[in-house]
């Protein structure tokens, strides 16, 4: 069974063959009364009974409300119309947007109809449209304490029995909250309390370590104290045992009267001036062991003119110590942890081992850097020589480097020569002027040297055209000259366990590896900054610092160039030198005045060095096995200690030029260079003067 539409009305349908035969006239049969019931076959289901409109949904009337309030939005400032007018042409705006339309154009933003102020109407109806709307997103958002104190002071009909209630559920509801927010703080308070007591737990771990590494050490160091008291006493009794197993002491007398009157005979004589020197020395060795009785005593609280020099030098050493107390103090516990740890990592060992004189090894390095740094407390200069013609305009020391046994030193800058003096000469012989052993000109200004120290009389150069040149100082001729680099090169060194390899950095941002036997590089690093300084590690061929304009340090291994082992940051400007102090320790110089102490084999956090200023001078940096040295833009040079972070010992370089007092500040020091295994080392400023330096107490 089916139904048609016909005419507006359901029309049941069945079957074909049920189907009624159509009448002669055509037309439809006629529809039943409405009393007569239908036959079974032809019933119809009931229609279901009228359903109530299902209100829309919160989304619908988001989205209505929306598309209503893209409909109140000024055209011209597509906010909501606030003071809305009408325009003759039909479009609503804001009054004061409007307004300024106007006075530029006169017509409608809209649909650009001429319009003028006279062609503007309130908008009564919008204005109202948009109270309402306004109050209805406020109610929205309002929340359920707002939407109360509107309900209540617009003076909602509530009774004192309703008003109780709400009042007793408010209360609840305070004090609930009360104790909600009490736990809460409550929680946070213990919360902080158990971190604060974790925190200084560990603190008081750490500091009860430290005491337990001092007390050792104070036990290690009175030890070995009393063993050096007992020995200074073991001295003075042997050599008082001698004096008692001497002649007797009334021969003396005797011996001494008979050579003053002459009665003796020759081999009596003899005798006498023999006994009689014998007993001198016996003398002078009771005097010794007296003195050295006293100093005994000395040591335990005695005095004497020799004990009070030795004092006023152990209370120089002490006010030495005291100044620099803090880092002396970090260096010992970093140095008493750092063994502590690497007994704790050996198994077969025992973590509170002591070298064979019962000294913690982390003690003894220690007691090696407290010796050090209290030996010297400032710079004296033993020698002087000037760089050149006084008034030479261009005297500028770039470069300054001893050779392989320390006999001659080499000194480059913008001079374009490279000259060679012989280091005795000028300790040994003062003069007014210092003529060079060996002189070669360049075609440039230089930048950098470095003597092969394999090959005494090899020595390479760069200079600012980008030319590394390896010169032999016995012909004074050059050897080799590579002219690779596209910028000025800054930095070349020759590698000591490879000696026909070098190494040079450029400001074309290339590090290039060289070796004598060839013209062309073996090697060639492209990196994204300037290279500033190039130095192989002592102890290998393969491993090369780099320090760049980027203000970081890259320390490759030469077989695999991808990338850096290590890349050192920290400082703030461009890195200007790096040099190694040993195989493991790595020295950084920057424009941002600082110096840096690197760990290339554990990447440790590094030292740094403040004291100095340097902001945009190559001012030199020089390395020994303890202290590391480099100059100052105040024409100063520095000198720390590898543990400590202050200066050490300082000199101030003096001009003895007429116009000093009015260049005195555009005078600094260019460049240092230590001695090896020694506390001597050179130093040139930019004025050509150079010095020879050496620490002292």
């Amino acid at each position: 069974m089916g139904e048609s539409s016909v005419g507006g009305a359901l029309v049941p349908t069945s079957n074909k063959s049920e189907a009624p035969p159509p009448s002669s006239s055509g037309s439809t049969a006629p529809l039943p009364p409405p009393t007569a019931p239908l036959p079974p076959t032809l019933t119809h289901p009931p229609l279901p009974p009228p359903s109530h409109p299902v209100p829309p949904s919160s989304a619908e009337e988001e989205a209505a409300e929306s598309d209503m309030d893209k409909d109140m939005l000024c055209p011209i400032c597509m906010q909501i119309i606030k003071d809305a007018f009408l325009t003759a042409c039909g479009h609503s705006f804001c009054y004061m947007c409007i307004l300024t339309h106007l006075r530029n154009k006169s017509d409608c933003p809209c649909c650009s109809h001429y319009l003028t102020n006279n062609h503007l109407f309130p908008n009564f109806l919008l204005n109202k449209l948009l109270k309402k709307t306004s109050a209805r997103q406020l109610a929205r958002t309002a929340s359920p304490v707002d939407n109360l104190r509107r309900a209540i002071q617009q003076g909602c009909e509530v009774s004192a029995k309703e008003l109780d209630g709400l009042l007793s559920l408010l209360v609840d509801k305070k004090r609930k909250m009360e104790q909600e927010e009490a736990e809460t703080n409550m929680q946070i308070l213990l919360d902080f309390l158990n971190r604060l007591r974790k925190q200084k737990l560990e603190e008081l771990n750490k500091i009860q370590n430290d005491l337990q590494y001092i007390k050792e050490d104070i036990g290690a160091v009175e030890k070995r104290s009393i063993e050096f008291y007992r020995a200074k006493d073991r001295c003075p009794m042997k050599l008082r045992m001698l004096v008692d197993d001497s002649f007797p002491a009334k021969t003396l007398p005797a011996l001494i009267d008979k050579h003053n009157n002459g009665v003796t005979t020759g081999a009596h004589n003899l005798q006498g001036w023999m006994s009689l020197a014998n007993t001198r020395n016996k003398v002078d060795v009771k005097a010794q062991a007296s003195s050295q009785g006293f100093r005994s005593k000395d040591a335990y609280g005695g005095s004497d003119s020799a004990y009070d020099t030795n004092s006023g030098l152990s209370a120089a050493r002490k006010r030495r110590v005291h100044s620099q107390f803090n880092d002396l103090q970090e260096f010992y516990l970093q140095k008493r942890q750092h063994w502590a740890k690497q007994f704790y990592k050996q198994e077969n060992k025992d973590p509170n081992a002591m070298s064979n004189d019962g000294y913690n090894p982390g003690l003894e390095d220690f007691q090696s850097v407290l010796n050090t740094f209290t030996r010297y407390s400032r710079l004296r200069v033993i020698a002087e020589l000037r760089h050149g013609d006084i008034f030479h305009p261009a005297n500028i020391v770039s470069s300054i480097e001893f050779d392989r046994d320390d006999e001659l030193f080499a000194t480059a800058g913008v001079s374009r020569r490279i000259k060679v003096f012989e280091f005795s000469s000028i300790v040994n012989e003062p003069a007014d002027v210092h003529c060079p052993i060996v002189e070669m000109t360049t075609r440039s200004k230089l930048s950098c040297l470095s003597w092969n120290k394999y090959t005494k009389n090899h020595i390479a150069s760069s200079d600012y055209d980008g030319i590394v040149t390896v010169w032999d100082i016995t012909t004074r001729q050059s050897l080799m000259e590579y002219e690779e680099h596209e910028k000025r090169t800054w930095s070349v060194d020759f590698s000591r366990t490879e000696p026909s390899m070098l190494v040079s950095g450029s400001d074309d941002c290339k590090v290039k590896v060289w070796c004598t036997n060839q013209e062309a590089s073996v090697l060639s690093i492209d990196m994204k900054a300037n290279i500033c300084s190039v130095k192989y590690n002592p102890g290998s061929s393969v491993h090369v610092a780099v320090g760049s304009a980027d203000h970081h340090i890259r320390y490759y291994d030469l077989r695999n160039i991808s990338q850096p082992l290590y890349v050192f940051g920290g400082h703030k400007k461009a890195v200007s030198y790096v040099k190694f102090l040993s195989n493991n320790e790595l020295a950084s110089a920057s424009t941002d005045s600082t110096l840096r102490l690197w760990d290339v084999k554990e990447n440790l956090p590094p030292r740094t060095f403040r004291g100095h200023i340097n902001e945009k001078n190559f001012v030199g940096l020089t390395v020994n096995r303890d202290y590391i040295a480099c100059g100052s833009e105040t024409n100063e040079v520095f000198v720390y200690h590898k543990a400590i972070s202050k200066p050490a010992a300082w000199h101030r370089f003096s001009s003895d030029m007429a116009d000093a007092d009015e260049n005195v500040g555009s005078y600094f020091i260019s460049a240092v260079c230590w001695k090896s295994d020694s506390p001597t080392m050179l130093a040139a400023n930019s004025q050509g003067t150079i010095k020879v330096l050496v620490l002292a107490a």
